[in-house]
């Protein structure tokens, strides 16, 4: 039995590199009767059939994995996102970023288009949060090389929006792959998707990076569940204003005396971050319901 990793999944096959051999797998049938399956990025043991294919016998513990886009054992998922048509709201990346927190994954944020919008005022909330942050172009190269930096020596994931550019941009990273890119729609103000399955490319012999399908595809549900007390500690801002409360069991939404709501009136916290904690504290309570 051998060990390898899953690079890409497509049409019921997994793509295992093994050294410099790529083995083309199907999955034991046992996966399926205890409702689990193989993801790409997952190491894997797996037994050869011939020289070209194999069986993927088990899959070896996980560093994390995730539901959208399914991939395990990523160190940094990088939110792509926009200041122009599309527009990203704010709220797709804060909610993303709580889940790679969960998953103990760093969150890269990627604002594209900059030759088309000034990327300021979404790239500064980030920055003030202390989340590494870059603006690029896929059109003129610009900050692609910075991009390339913040990648270096990880296993990441593009994450985002459709027709936000993920494609255009492994293609700047990765001279030559050519990977197929379309137009914004002008009726509906966003692209179609031309990621179809997700596969990881080598950057360099350390850096790996996986394209993935856009959020018409992606549920941003939580990895596991969470307590709405919990959310707090997933927004990193909030951290030096925490156990400051008049309250030891502030919730930070109304409550007077408020050292977090305190800091997003002097400006120490940004406005959407909190607005996008509050949407989020009420969406968790929902489903805290659920599982009660």
């Amino acid at each position: 039995m051998a060990e390898g990793i899953i690079i890409k999944a497509l049409s019921g096959f997994y793509y295992v590199a093994d050294g410099g051999e790529i083995i083309s797998c199907r999955a034991k049938g046992r996966f399926r009767l205890d409702s689990t399956s193989p993801l790409v990025g997952d190491h894997v043991a797996f037994t050869r059939i011939s020289e070209s294919a194999g069986v993927v016998d088990a899959i070896l513990p996980r560093k994390n994995a995730f539901i959208r886009p399914a991939v395990a054992n990523i160190d940094a998922l990088v939110f792509v996102a926009s200041a122009a048509k599309p527009v990203t709201d704010p709220y797709l990346i804060d909610r993303v970023s709580v889940i790679a927190d969960r998953a103990s994954c760093e969150t890269i944020v990627c604002i594209n288009k900059c030759d088309l919008r000034d990327p300021e005022e979404l790239s500064t909330i980030y920055q003030k949060c202390g989340f590494p942050t870059v603006c690029t172009s896929a059109v003129t190269g610009e900050g692609v090389d910075q991009l390339r930096r913040l990648m270096q020596g990880k296993v990441c994931a593009f994450a985002g929006d459709s027709g936000i550019g993920k494609s255009s941009l492994l293609n700047c990273l990765i001279p030559g792959l050519a990977l197929e890119t379309t137009e914004i729609s002008e009726k509906l103000g966003r692209g179609r998707h031309t990621t179809r399955h997700i596969e990881f490319y080598p950057l360099d012999e350390e850096t790996f990076l996986a394209d993935t399908p856009g959020f018409a595809s992606f549920e941003v549900q939580m990895v596991d569940h969470i307590e709405p007390e919990e959310l707090q500690f997933h927004f990193r801002e909030f951290a030096p204003f925490l156990g400051g409360c008049r309250f030891d069991d502030c919730r930070h939404l109304s409550e007077p005396e408020c050292a977090v709501r305190e800091a997003v009136q002097k400006g120490e916290i940004p406005f959407t971050r909190h607005e996008s904690y509050k949407r989020l504290y009420d969406l968790i309570k929902t489903q805290s319901r659920t599982y009660n």
